[in-house]
């Protein structure tokens, strides 16, 4: 398994941006789908967005489209997930999920299918 450790989160008024880094460490970084997921107080761990080690391929929830985009620098080990124009409804603990995939173009959207979690960050939206 790969280790997570995300960082970037905080607290931001609504409208505002926040950008999230999930360092990894531990096993070859660039044959991993990387994934966000988020958990808001009371509710399950939902998914937020996903990326193919190669970077081609991604995904987001249709909650977040438009406003969030998922990087990752394969040279740095780092995925990244820019977050625009923030709502109250963004605020949960996101973490970083990571899984290794065959094809360069995979990624996964359940929680299930991820065997590498980071500790979570949390992000708070103002209104």
């Amino acid at each position: 398994q790969v280790q997570l450790v995300e960082s970037g989160g905080g607290l931001v008024q609504a409208g505002g941006s926040l950008r999230l880094s999930c360092a990894a460490s531990g096993r070859p970084f660039s044959r991993y789908a990387m994934g966000w997921l988020r958990q808001a107080p009371g509710k399950e761990r939902e998914f937020v967005a996903a990326i193919s080690w190669s970077a081609g391929n991604a995904a987001f929830a249709d909650s977040v489209k438009s406003r969030f985009t998922i990087s990752r620098d394969n040279a740095k080990n780092t995925v990244y997930l820019q977050m625009n124009s923030l709502k109250p409804e963004d605020t949960a603990v996101y973490y970083c999920a990571a899984e290794l995939a065959y094809y360069s173009d995979t990624f996964y959207y359940a929680e299930s299918d991820y065997g590498s979690w980071g500790q979570g960050t949390q992000v708070t939206v103002s209104s």
